[in-house]
């Protein structure tokens, strides 16, 4: 299995519908460690990554999702998914149809980007912390001969599991850690939204919807998007 202009098409339509579906949790879950703001700014840019959303390359197609979202998301989410997908853009320029180790690269890419833009690490209770596990558990994978589709899978179960992994360890990036351990008990909205992302690559609705759950110890009890 390769994965060329159409697949990615269906990834980016995928999780376009993904994030409006569940873009209320998004936001519950940002309005009790951030700004409330997660599921509306990805929906909003994620709506216009489908109007932009062209090119004849994967290169292209990836690139044109990127600066739809550096243009269109506010807060951190729109400089942070934007650069991952201009770095994974340029891990696979000058192919026409992406492997397992070409996914691999992109994925690879960015995190680093990411990594990179926001000054992070894995086990800051950020993106970083869905998107790592998925890149470890698709090079694991890889490496054992799985095919594109089981190594997605995989890498689509790490990301749900690092996501649920946030919900205990206190934020050091960003709004949310200036609640210091206040911060723990919640689930990082941004690793849930990357979850979402990996999960959408599967195609599979029961990883997507299990992507959009939320592992939070305790609920917020009054802000923005919460009913």
């Amino acid at each position: 299995m390769s994965v060329g202009n159409e697949q990615i098409t269906a990834v980016i339509q995928r999780f376009a519908a993904a994030v409006t579906e569940h873009r209320r949790l998004l936001t519950r879950l940002d309005s009790a460690i951030g700004d409330a703001d997660h599921g509306e700014n990805m929906h909003r840019g994620m709506r216009a990554a489908l109007e932009r959303l062209d090119g004849d390359t994967p290169a292209a197609l990836l690139k044109s999702v990127s600066m739809a979202l550096i243009s269109k998301v506010g807060g951190a989410a729109g400089p942070l998914y934007g650069t991952g997908f201009l770095r994974a853009s340029k891990a696979v320029e000058g192919k026409d149809t992406l492997e397992t180790d070409d996914v691999i690269a992109a994925l690879d890419a960015a995190f680093e980007g990411v990594k990179q833009r926001g000054k992070s690490e894995r086990g800051q209770k950020t993106m970083l912390d869905a998107l790592g596990p998925a890149i470890d558990a698709a090079r694991d994978a890889a490496a054992e001969g799985a095919d594109l589709s089981e190594t997605l899978r995989r890498a689509a179960q790490a990301a749900d599991q690092g996501k649920r992994d946030t919900v205990g360890v206190q934020a050091q990036k960003g709004r949310a850690s200036y609640l210091g351990k206040r911060s723990i008990g919640h689930q990082d909205p941004g690793a849930t939204s990357t979850a979402m992302l990996i999960a959408c690559m599967t195609g599979e609705d029961q990883l997507i919807t299990a992507a959009a759950e939320d592992a939070s110890a305790k609920e917020p009890e009054s802000g923005p998007g919460v009913e």
